[in-house]
């Protein structure tokens, strides 16, 4: 960061939110969000990656901010924290993405325009994998993915943030990789 008088002010309102000052620790995300986004599109920029993942980066790094504010050393700078946890989530992501072909939506829309409905054994299996996931994983799996609601309706119906849908989505689908991975030889 290149503002010391910013960075300050976010380092007490940091420390604020540590001690339990909800109202600091609003202001911080409120304030350093923008300075997220600019950051991640730098860093997407840097590695190569597309500039949509950008948002994906900010986000995760929000709840990083949040689950691991706890790990910041009140005495040193948060600049540094918070660019290591951009820096860190970005490659996460493209960790995650490994070698990825990008397809057109248009070409998907295509293909699930032409298959009218499920098969009876297509819709057993979506049944038993759903099986395998508690709710509200199950409802938002079901809701966003095989539905095709928004994030916005998935999470006003089950009275969550949309931040807190997402989170669950990526939990949900992380979990169905894995019981896929054991049982693909």
């Amino acid at each position: 960061m290149k503002n010391p008088a910013r960075e300050e002010e976010w380092a007490c309102w940091m420390r604020s939110a540590i001690a339990g000052d909800s109202r600091a620790y609003h202001k911080l995300l409120t304030a350093i969000t923008p300075h997220l986004r600019v950051m991640a599109r730098r860093r997407c920029d840097q590695f190569g990656a597309p500039t949509s993942e950008a948002e994906d980066v900010v986000q995760e790094v929000l709840l990083a901010i949040h689950l691991k504010r706890g790990t910041w050393d009140p005495a040193r700078p948060l600049g540094p924290w918070v660019s290591a946890l951009v820096r860190n989530k970005l490659v996460d992501s493209l960790r995650r993405q490994g070698s990825r072909i990008d397809i057109p939506l248009e070409d998907v829309e295509a293909t699930l325009e032409s298959d009218e409905r499920l098969s009876a054994c297509n819709r057993m299996d979506v049944e038993q994998i759903l099986a395998m996931l508690k709710d509200p994983q199950r409802t938002i799996v079901q809701s966003i993915l095989i539905e095709g609601t928004s994030v916005r309706e998935a999470a006003d119906r089950l009275k969550m943030t949309e931040v807190a849908v997402r989170v669950s989505l990526h939990r949900a689908l992380k979990a169905l990789a894995v019981v896929y991975s054991e049982r693909t030889p």
